[in-house]
């Protein structure tokens, strides 16, 4: 019988592949998994063959014993003989040796020794029905609903984003705050599974039934309420309900000032937690309880810059960060707000090549770290900021550290992954671009980078898929923000790819109409421009633009596997005096 997945494995980490193989085959994918698939009185070693053989793909739980297993290194050496995908999932934290790091060291690794094994079963699972070109939508959501189901001691719920009832669309803002709030407080209890901010707010705005949402992303339980602001009062509803048979099993209405709006939000946690049998720890009880501000003014402030810095353009960054100075100025102690403040300032260096001092972004971001040292935003933030300061070692710490805190951030695995191909190190950038275009169901850039880090890895297969991906969610928000020339120049490097030359020009030269003087613009027109074959036009943007990049830019130019094309060619020296 054919199957997907060949799971090599050795006899200490029996447990653990059996769990990877329960959540595999939960979504549809087919396993293969000795001694429970070989015949009895078949001879063991020839089963063992041919279902190598018969597998696309061929997972490897990797861990001290398997590093020294013989049959392990015998089934990976027929796998990469077959010319088979290799899959090595690493439960502890070691590299492979001798004819072990011969066989998997230039391989595609999925680090699962730190964080609840489940998160990374939802990984591989995402990881491998993209390899069988299940890619798009529903393999975005089976991630979430593998690692829901995969757990079976503690509740699963997803947060959908409540309903604004003001009458006003600007007030849109409170009430997306107030879910994203209720979904951080949940995801601080360890005895509770709750789904991404990211992946919740894909439902927002769509008529959904309450066990379609449950099936589809896997949990068990369902928050949907609404808000309704008016002058200096508010009233919240919500309702918990059970996805399995759409019966309530809580629900409740608050009328209050807006001052209280904190207290609500903390009584809604302590309800579901309450209902759902879960049991606080003192730490999480404390933080659950500790309010982000005593001012609701800065509060709202926040609320509005957090809104626009999700839009993500060069406008929405500024607005953004005049709402969160004035949130600083009503609260000088709001760790969020400057936390929001050194993300603007970050993302306008970055995106759009700013003259913003990287000292004052250290600065902000080490203030709100000051004012909070356990607010994961802000270690992201600070990561990002140590980053730009190439002051990598303190950058990679402070990743590391916003990931532990909130495994769930986009932000964080996001800007480690830039991190990491700037400097090169494109198997952790992968897994990390990986992870963050999970997270956030509607990004198009994480899928934008690994489509080009697989170019360089040798991944070829996995181009196509995540090159479609990447293109559907570009376009989308091309329709939301046809002013932002990001989703419109990344797209066409898509489009390349997907064999449509004629139409990536047409986005490159619409990509310079809308900012032809953005250096980031110029930068990714050049790079389709040289995978085109279009050299000269991509030399001329190149030599146009380094003599004002900053250094992440100059030092991406060395890395960027579009620019291949270009190294050999004598205009190339040129490229590399002005990268110094």
């Amino acid at each position: 019988m054919s199957h997907d997945v060949f799971l090599s494995y050795c006899s200490v980490d029996k447990s653990t592949a059996q769990a990877v193989v329960a959540g595999l085959e939960e979504h549809g994918v087919r396993c293969w998994m000795a001694p429970r698939d070989i015949p009895a009185g078949a001879e063991y070693g020839q089963e063992i063959l041919d279902a190598v053989k018969a597998c696309r793909i061929c997972v490897v739980i990797f861990s001290e014993g398997a590093n020294a297993s013989p049959h392990v290194r015998r089934e990976v050496e027929r796998a990469v003989s077959a010319q088979k995908h290799i899959v090595p999932f690493r439960v502890e934290d070691l590299q492979p040796t001798g004819a072990m790091e011969y066989a998997l060291g230039n391989t595609h690794w999925l680090d699962a020794f730190a964080g609840p094994l489940e998160a990374h079963i939802a990984t591989l699972l995402a990881t491998t029905r993209r390899l069988l070109g299940l890619s798009g939508t529903a393999a975005a959501r089976a991630a979430p609903a593998a690692a829901a189901k995969a757990i079976t001691d503690r509740p699963s719920v997803v947060v959908l984003p409540f309903n604004n009832m003001s009458g006003d669309a600007e007030q849109e803002y409170f009430s997306d705050g107030i879910t994203e709030d209720i979904i951080t407080d949940l995801s601080k209890v360890s005895g509770l599974f709750v789904i991404a901010r990211n992946t919740a707010f894909t439902y927002k705005g769509k008529s959904v039934k309450v066990q379609e949402v449950s099936t589809e992303l896997g949990v068990a339980f369902v928050l949907e309420g609404s808000v309704r602001k008016a002058g200096s009062r508010v009233r919240v509803t919500a309702q918990l309900i059970n996805g399995l048979d759409g019966g309530h099993v809580w629900a409740d209405r608050y009328d209050r000032d807006l001052t209280d709006i904190f207290t609500i939000q903390d009584e809604i946690t302590h309800a579901i937690v309450e209902q759902l049998k879960v049991k606080l720890l003192p730490q999480e009880k404390k933080s659950i309880a500790q309010a982000p501000t005593d001012n609701i003014e800065a509060y709202t402030y926040y609320l509005r810059g957090r809104q626009f810095l999700h839009r993500h353009s060069k406008s929405y960054y500024q607005l953004a960060k005049r709402m969160f100075v004035k949130a600083v100025e009503l609260d000088p102690s709001y760790a969020r707000a400057y936390a929001g403040i050194a993300d603007c300032d970050s993302f306008l260096f970055l995106h759009y090549h700013m003259d913003i001092s990287i000292e004052g972004i250290l600065e902000t971001s080490a203030r709100a770290l000051t004012l909070d040292a356990g607010l994961a935003e802000a270690h992201a933030s600070r990561g990002l900021a140590l980053s730009l300061a190439q002051r990598t070692e303190e950058a990679m710490a402070e990743f590391e550290r916003a990931i532990a805190l909130d495994p769930n951030s986009f932000e964080a695995h996001y800007f480690y992954g830039r991190a990491c191909f700037a400097q090169n190190k494109l198997e952790r950038a992968a897994a990390l671009f990986e992870r963050a275009s999970e997270l956030k169901p509607d990004d198009y850039q994480s899928p934008c980078m690994l489509r080009m880090i697989y170019h360089s890895l040798g991944r070829q297969s996995d181009i196509v898929p995540i090159a479609r991906t990447g293109l559907e969610r570009a376009q989308s928000e091309l329709t939301l923000h046809p002013e932002n020339p990001r989703p419109v120049y990344l797209g066409a490097g898509l489009l390349i790819h997907l064999g449509e030359p004629e139409r990536a020009r047409e986005w490159l030269s619409r990509a310079l109409a809308i900012d032809p003087d953005d250096l980031l613009t110029q930068y990714n027109v050049a790079c389709v421009y040289a995978c085109m074959g279009d050299h000269e036009p991509a030399f001329d943007l190149l030599e146009r633009l380094l003599p004002h990049a900053n250094h992440e830019t100059k030092a991406w130019v060395k890395v960027d596997s579009d620019f291949d094309a270009l190294r050999s060619l004598p205009r190339y020296e040129k490229v590399l005096e002005l990268i110094g």
